[in-house]
């Protein structure tokens, strides 16, 4: 009796075994099937430290979260400058491109024009500089000469600052002293240690501004004159006069005006249009929870695709089709 129950206990615990053993393989065999059916989207950034990887990650972590069936992937990259010929050579799915770069890309500016569709208008960015608030400098025309970051070489900003320099008559690289950096996060170290005068930056929330409006020696914005305004855009007629409201950073008791464009997720060639029009639609879902999550998402609201893409039909058609259903587009 004793050797039968020996027999039949190893019995049981080799069942308990094999059954376990069976229930992990089909859990992971269960995990594996979930994760096939996820459309994977890769997400190009730009450079650690900047205003595109924290909005990127935002965008992605709600948008896998209102989608179960979607896994956004964000990289890193170089920014707008990179975004655009991997889009065109299919090795990102969608890419975050800054409104200057964009424009001058579908105009056709040293390239080939542009035919990628947008699928996202991300916010405005309307560039200025801040410096500290012990600097002397007041006006743009104070910094001429000076060492000023101006972002990391391949970031749209600097392609705006060129275009908001060039509007009031000064050239970016031989009125100042212009640095270009490696990561878009080191600029305000550089600002605060007194080895660049000034940062250029842009839109809200960007974490630049913010990292240096938080710092308790302080600093102040330097954004363009009313008349300098209207010489910038008679100029450049594509920039448009942008507000960022008071209180947007920390520290800013006024509203600042200057100029900029929108910023746009771009898709490549072939996006289907249902995944088009699925991303659309988490997005429209996850507005709020996003626009909570990060203030420089506030902005990123379907609705207001239409109005910001340069020409209707330059939206991407699955995105077109969710617009209209919801009664967003013409």
């Amino acid at each position: 009796m004793k050797r039968s129950s020996g027999v039949h206990i190893a019995g049981r615990r080799q069942f308990l075994k094999q059954g376990a053993a069976g229930l992990a393989l089909a859990g992971a065999g269960l995990d594996r099937a979930v994760a096939q059916d996820k459309t994977t989207v890769i997400l190009g950034t730009a450079t650690p430290g900047g205003g595109f990887p924290v909005w990127g990650d935002a965008y992605a972590a709600a948008l896998n979260e209102a989608d179960p069936t979607l896994r956004i992937e964000t990289r890193n990259t170089k920014g707008s400058a990179e975004n655009i010929p991997l889009l065109e050579q299919g090795k990102l799915d969608i890419g975050l491109v800054q409104g200057e770069a964009a424009h001058a890309a579908y105009a056709g500016i040293g390239r080939a024009p542009l035919t990628l569709n947008i699928l996202v208008a991300m916010y405005s960015s309307p560039g200025m500089f801040v410096v500290r608030a012990d600097s002397p400098y007041r006006r743009i025309a104070d910094l001429k000469g000076q060492a000023v970051a101006f972002g990391a070489a391949g970031s749209g900003l600097v392609i705006l600052s060129r275009y908001v320099l060039d509007g009031i008559g000064l050239n970016q690289d031989s009125d100042f002293k212009a640095v270009y950096l490696e990561r878009a996060g080191d600029g305000p170290a550089m600002v605060k240690d007194g080895r660049v005068a000034a940062l250029w930056g842009g839109g809200l929330g960007w974490p630049g501004f913010t990292n240096m409006m938080s710092d308790p020696a302080g600093a102040r914005f330097i954004a363009p004159t009313e008349e300098e305004i209207g010489a910038i855009r008679a100029k450049h007629n594509f920039l448009k006069r942008l507000t960022i409201p008071a209180g947007s950073y920390p520290n800013q008791p006024q509203d600042l005006v200057s100029v900029g464009s929108w910023s746009f997720v771009l898709a490549r060639p072939g996006l289907p249009d249902e995944l088009a029009y699925r991303l659309t639609r988490s997005l429209h879902k996850s507005e709020a929870r996003l626009g909570e999550r990060l203030a420089q998402a506030r902005e990123s609201r379907v609705a207001n695709l239409y109005g910001a893409a340069p020409r209707p039909e330059m939206i991407h058609p699955g995105a077109l089709r969710y617009l209209k259903e919801i009664g967003a587009a013409k």
